[in-house]
């Protein structure tokens, strides 16, 4: 092989390895009840939309197990058409409830502010919050495991 063939092969090899960490990059794991999970929290905590329009999050432990809110606490902050809307939890039972609906709207960019104490800095995740059904998985595009 000519060294700009292998110049080439290597420069091939880089792209299609590039392409796949940026595909394996925009695919979030689910969480058990069909909501997304929110990366790097610990405990492992689960953002899902409730057929009423408001939110849970669920915590869990490393296997996925539930676990109960111990001190957490958690707002989102939602772009709707009507300008920014804060949506504050409480907790109710094991899970952080959300006290109001969250707005209306197609793909809403949302801010899911996580403090693992009261004292803690909060963590921010952002994503779209699109409820529309992905075709490949079944679940809401906002919690899509697919790698489309």
């Amino acid at each position: 092989m000519k060294p700009s063939s292998r110049l080439i092969t290597l420069a091939g090899a880089l792209c299609v390895g590039l392409l796949t960490l940026n595909a394996a990059d925009k695919k979030h794991p689910g969480g058990p009840k069909g909501g997304r999970l929110l990366e790097k929290t610990d405990p492992k905590a689960e953002f899902l939309v409730e057929k009423d329009n408001t939110a849970t999050i669920t915590f869990y432990d490393a296997a996925l197990k539930p676990l109960p809110v111990s001190g957490q606490s958690v707002t989102v902050i939602a772009d709707a058409k009507g300008g920014r809307k804060t949506v504050e939890f409480e907790k109710k039972g094991d899970v952080l409830v959300s006290k109001t609906k969250l707005p209306e709207g197609d793909a809403l960019p949302v801010v899911v502010q996580f403090k693992q104490s009261a004292d803690a800095k909060p963590q921010n995740h952002r994503f779209k919050l699109d409820l529309a059904t992905c075709g490949g998985c079944k679940r809401a595009e906002y919690a899509c495991i697919c790698d489309h």
